[in-house]
């Protein structure tokens, strides 16, 4: 989307556009195919679909965002003032919106610094909006077998639960680490971009594409992760469950006998 809807991306269109359909035909074959090959809960919505959702969302905001700077709209300045607020809402001191404005240079000008902060604080607030979201699906919805039982190799076929330990000990660990990881990101990923500025140019943040894309990615994967711990241990939890249930009528025939 932004190399197609902002102006100057015509070359970088055509890469996206491969890029997006080689993502595409991979993803069909994997929905379509009988067996799994890396992709987690393809058979528990709507866990990818919120991801997915997630992500569009940050991107298209953004996109809409940076367009209305040249093409001004009624819907890109409305979009641009809650940006605006999320960004000075969000922006105190330790956060991780204030430690991606911190990314500016003294070469930045006052117009590039308030525009990191407003996407910094919307892609951030979208993040948490998606990951509060799951959370209420899994705890309301009782998700994932509110349809139906939960197919464990289909859904997790990167995880062996003959390989280790036990397997409720290796998901609560997968899933206590994946949320730690989620949530230390935003601020791990800002400081390590300025311990890198001898090698990264930092100055690329003010063209809109690669501010978009940086954005998106700081905000969209420490949410995925938090989504991805929260979803093992949710399945944790219902195996300890169905254990338990095993063992009391285990128990139960035993004291009939």
């Amino acid at each position: 989307m932004p190399a197609v809807m902002l102006p100057g991306g015509a070359d970088m269109a055509q890469i996206t556009a491969l890029l997006a359909l080689v993502a595409a035909l991979l993803t069909f074959v994997e929905y379509v195919g009988d067996y799994p090959s890396i992709i987690e809960f393809r058979d528990a919505p709507p866990f990818n679909r919120l991801r997915f959702l997630a992500l569009l969302t940050t991107v298209l905001v953004l996109t809409l965002i940076s367009r209305g700077e040249i093409v001004p709209s009624p819907l890109t300045n409305a979009l641009d003032r809650v940006a605006t607020a999320a960004g000075h809402w969000l922006d105190f001191p330790f956060s991780p919106v204030r430690l991606m404005v911190l990314l500016a240079t003294n070469e930045m000008g006052p117009k590039d610094v308030d525009r990191i902060r407003s996407y910094a604080g919307l892609a951030y607030a979208l993040s948490l909006v998606s990951v509060i979201g799951f959370v209420l699906v899994v705890r309301l919805l009782n998700w994932p077998i509110r349809h139906g039982a939960f197919n464990f190799w289909v859904n997790l076929p990167l995880f062996d639960p003959t390989v280790g330990k036990d397997v409720l000990y290796r998901l609560n660990r997968d899933g206590n680490v994946n949320v730690a990881l989620g949530v230390l990101l935003p601020f791990l990923i800002p400081a390590v971009m300025k311990l890198a500025s001898q090698t990264i140019n930092l100055l690329s943040l003010t063209e809109p594409q690669t501010l978009i894309w940086t954005i998106s990615a700081w905000a969209f994967l420490p949410a995925s992760l938090i989504m991805r711990g929260v979803a093992l241990a949710r399945i944790a939890a219902l195996i300890e469950e169905k254990r338990r249930r095993a063992y009391a009528q285990a128990e139960a025939e035993v004291q009939t006998v």
